[in-house]
């Protein structure tokens, strides 16, 4: 498990929480009626107890889903921290991580606003489809659907799980959030960054970044390098991924050489490959005490 640091510990104000009643039987029973009254009540107590350990432990709505979380996800599942920072590799479970978050969120926190961003149109919809197909492995015992669209999931209970490209003009008039995610963030301009932030301010939602690293730039870099304690911040390389095999770890270094396997396998920010100067070089030689002759 990859080490985290300590960080502020912070109650989430989204809302109190409420654990939807069951309505379907349990897959033993299936469609048949119950036999007595007793059998009835009993299948009816296991659904509501189901229910609320889900409510309570994020980790069991992920095992409900037929997700064994791995050491470093069930940690983050389990976080109270109000803003996460994702550094990982490529197909190391982020994605899933984030998607039972907001699940969770939805379910357990009605009515809550969900918004995924994503640079692109299509990462949008590929963040939005890994959480709908948790949310589906669920099955009809959670909330049902009220609305669908190909980045829409608005529930019975009033939540809405909504998938948005990164766009400015996109994303604007959006209020009241309950969790923002931002997938690829390192990828996900400043200004579109600065434009979501506001989307909190009345709800104190909670903000989960997640991206494999891309150079030593952009807001992303400097939440994980100066953010300060307000972060949770966890890092998971692909060699600590227990189904990224070795001999595939070494083929793709031979591939792609070290300055992309770095980052993309490695999580390390590196600078641009025509950099003229090093960034730590650039940073090291500045002095606040000097005044700029352009102030």
């Amino acid at each position: 498990m990859p080490p985290r640091p300590a960080t502020e510990r912070q109650e989430p104000s989204s809302g109190p929480l409420r654990v939807p009643r069951a309505v379907l039987a349990d897959d033993r029973c299936g469609s048949q009626p119950a036999t007595t009254g007793a059998a009835s009540g009993s299948r009816e107590a296991l659904r509501a107890a189901l229910d609320l350990s889900c409510a309570l432990d994020p980790v069991q709505l992920a095992r409900r889903a037929r997700i064994e979380p791995d050491p470093w996800q069930a940690g983050l599942l389990r976080s109270q921290d109000r803003q996460i920072l994702m550094l990982c590799a490529r197909q190391s479970g982020k994605s899933t991580v984030a998607g039972l978050l907001g699940i969770h969120q939805a379910l357990y926190h009605p009515p809550a606003l969900v918004l995924m961003l994503a640079p692109a149109l299509r990462q949008a919809q590929e963040l939005f489809r890994s959480a709908r197909g948790l949310y589906g492995a669920l099955g009809e015992t959670v909330s049902a659907i009220e609305e669908e669209s190909a980045l829409r999931l608005e529930l019975v209970n009033g939540s809405r799980i909504v998938s948005l490209p990164g766009s400015e003009a996109t994303v604007r008039g959006y209020g009241d959030v309950a969790m923002l995610i931002i997938d690829e963030a390192a990828r996900v301009p400043d200004e579109l960054y600065a434009a979501v932030r506001p989307m909190l301010a009345v709800s104190g939602g909670r903000l989960v970044l997640l991206s494999t690293p891309f150079g030593k730039r952009g807001f992303f870099w400097r939440e994980w390098s100066e953010g300060g304690p307000g972060w949770a911040r966890v890092r998971v390389t692909a060699g600590q991924c227990p189904r990224i095999s070795p001999a595939f770890l070494e083929q793709e270094r031979a591939s792609i050489g070290d300055w992309w396997f770095t980052q993309e396998y490695g999580c390390e920010f590196v600078d641009r490959l025509d950099s003229a100067f090093a960034t730590d070089d650039v940073r090291a030689a500045l002095d606040p005490t000097v005044t700029p002759l352009f102030a």
